[in-house]
């Protein structure tokens, strides 16, 4: 499959700026998310890639060729976007097979490649079915079948599962992902949910405003956030930010040892520590998940999230000493960045 290349793309109408110079390079054949709140220039640099938008300055090379002024059909990308966009009065092979009679590839070898598409993606016995006779999940089966019988370098897709439930979302999730490595595709896949970013990427590119906040792997993201919004976007419940005093939590005389303006440690890194260890801390509220258990601690001015196991009965109010060990704490500077 093929690698994706952005230098320097940016993306202004008028005095509004979409996107500021990104800079982004996608191996070949890897999952790569992009990721961030509605408005951070997620969909708008999946459009740029595809050539529905064209980008105000910078190039988009896909297998090291400038396609950047190419119109969509010479891109070698197929794309399946949140509306699956099936034709309501053609059957499943034919909606799977549309883009190969539009392009007039001849009869047998597009029957052959929508049985190949149908097969591999367990539509074989729905082939004469409209799509009003199949279930959400069978109709995106469907629009990914179109995407994969074209044969593409790198297939696109913009928060393709959205419109499914939570329990359908999470097996197609599962699907997706292993389909993607069976054939090798280069997959760039648009999401504001953290859980399909961190389940499915290889590579995750956290978005801001039109900038990238941070790219690499999954566990980078969670265990290095380059930035104080990195750390509040990854994780379930997100990264404790506690400002410092001289190094103390604020309002407080809990020293931290993190020479930086604001210290970060994950919710699961902080323990209910025995008496002698750690410092005192007051339980506001006490959330039960069932497997864990979320509470809200305040320590001087400040306040602290702790999950721990759910088997733990805390009431709000309770005294507790908390504890974290030293190499999970994170240091942000005034500007957010990360310096320890």
């Amino acid at each position: 499959m093929s690698s994706v290349e952005l230098v320097g793309v940016a993306k202004s109408w008028g005095e509004s700026t979409a996107l500021h110079g990104v800079n982004l390079a996608i191996h070949a054949a890897s999952f790569c998310v992009f990721l961030g709140p509605s408005g951070c220039g997620k969909s708008t640099t999946l459009r740029i890639v595809a050539g529905l938008e064209s980008a105000t300055a910078g190039q988009v090379l896909i297998d090291g060729k400038d396609v950047t002024t190419l119109p969509p059909a010479q891109r070698g990308i197929a794309m399946v976007f949140q509306n699956y966009a099936l034709f309501p009065h053609l059957s499943v092979a034919q909606n799977i097979g549309f883009g190969l009679s539009v392009r007039k590839v001849p009869a047998a070898e597009s029957e052959r490649r929508v049985k190949e598409t149908a097969d591999l993606l367990g539509l074989a016995a729905l082939l004469e079915r409209k799509p009003s006779q199949l279930s959400g999940g069978q109709q995106q089966r469907v629009a990914l079948g179109r995407a994969l019988v074209a044969q593409a370098k790198v297939c696109l897709m913009d928060e393709p599962l959205s419109n499914l439930d939570a329990q359908l979302r999470q097996e197609m999730r599962r699907e997706l992902r292993e389909l993607q490595r069976q054939l090798g595709l280069t997959v760039i896949y648009v999401t504001h949910d953290q859980a399909e970013a961190m389940s499915m990427a290889d590579q995750v590119v956290l978005l801001s405003q039109g900038r990238i906040e941070q790219a690499g792997a999954p566990r980078e993201l969670y265990a290095r956030p380059a930035t104080t919004f990195v750390a509040r976007f990854i994780g379930t419940p997100p990264m404790n930010l506690v400002a410092l005093e001289g190094g103390r939590i604020a309002g407080s005389d809990v020293a931290t040892g993190v020479p930086a303006a604001t210290l970060g440690v994950r919710p699961e890194a902080v323990r209910l520590a025995g008496a002698g260890e750690g410092f005192d801390a007051v339980v506001q509220s006490a959330e039960y998940l069932g497997a864990d258990l979320v509470l809200r601690c305040s320590v001087g001015s400040e306040s602290l999230l702790v999950r721990t196991e759910g088997q733990h009965q805390v009431a709000p109010g309770t005294a507790v000493r908390l504890a974290w060990q030293a190499a999970d704490a994170h240091g942000f500077d005034a500007q957010g960045r990360r310096v320890h």
